[in-house]
C-alpha cells in the first residue's frame, strides 16, 4: 500500500474541517451562471445576505444572474463585506451592471485583460477569486464549462466547495 499521499490528504481534510467548523468570519466566493430564474436569483440573494450579515466577506464577479444577486444581497446586509473582481474592465460590463458596480466600495478591474475573450478573462478572474477565498459556492449547469473548470480548480486548491446544479 502506497502511503505517500496519506499525510497530504489528511492535512487537506483537517484544513477543510477547520474551515467549516470555525466560528469566525470567512472569505467566501460565490460564483455562478448568468442564466438563472428569478426564483434562483432571490434564493442566491438571500444566501449572500445571510452570509454577509454574519460577518463573512463575500467575493464575486460582476455580471447579470448569480453575481448580480450576490451583490444585491451583500449590499443589503453590509456593503463593506463585499469584494467584486471583474474579469475585465467596468466599461465592458452592461449598462445596468456598471450602474450597480460604480456604487460599490471594492471593485477590482483588470484592464490588461480587455482584449481577451470573455471566457478567457472569466477563467482568470474565477481563479483569482478562488485564490482569495476559503470556500467556494457555485451555481451552475452541467454544461457550464468555465464554472466546471472553476470548481475543479477550487478542489485542487483544497477549498471547501459547494456546487448547486441548476439542471
Amino acid at each position: 500500500m502506497d502511503t505517500t499521499h496519506i499525510p497530504a490528504t489528511v492535512d487537506a481534510f483537517m484544513a477543510e474541517l477547520q474551515t467549516i467548523q470555525s466560528s469566525g468570519s470567512k472569505k467566501i466566493a460565490i460564483l455562478g451562471t448568468r442564466h438563472i430564474s428569478l426564483t434562483h436569483q432571490q434564493l442566491i440573494e438571500l444566501l449572500a445576505y445571510a452570509m454577509a450579515l454574519t460577518g463573512n466577506t463575500i467575493i464575486t464577479s460582476g455580471a447579470a444572474g448569480t453575481n448580480s444577486a450576490v451583490i444585491k444581497g451583500v449590499q443589503r446586509a453590509n456593503p463593506g463585506n463585499l469584494v467584486v473582481i471583474l474579469p475585465q474592465t467596468l466599461s465592458q460590463q452592461s449598462g445596468e451592471s456598471q450602474e450597480i458596480l460604480q456604487a460599490l466600495p471594492t471593485v477590482r478591474e483588470h484592464s490588461e485583460r480587455r482584449l481577451l475573450t470573455l471566457a478567457q478573462a472569466s477563467q482568470m478572474c474565477n481563479q483569482e477569486i478562488i485564490d482569495s477565498c476559503q470556500q467556494l459556492i457555485c451555481f451552475l449547469y452541467h454544461s457550464s464549462t468555465t464554472l466546471m473548470e472553476s470548481v475543479k480548480y477550487a478542489q485542487e486548491k483544497h477549498k471547501v466547495v459547494t456546487s448547486f446544479y441548476l439542471d
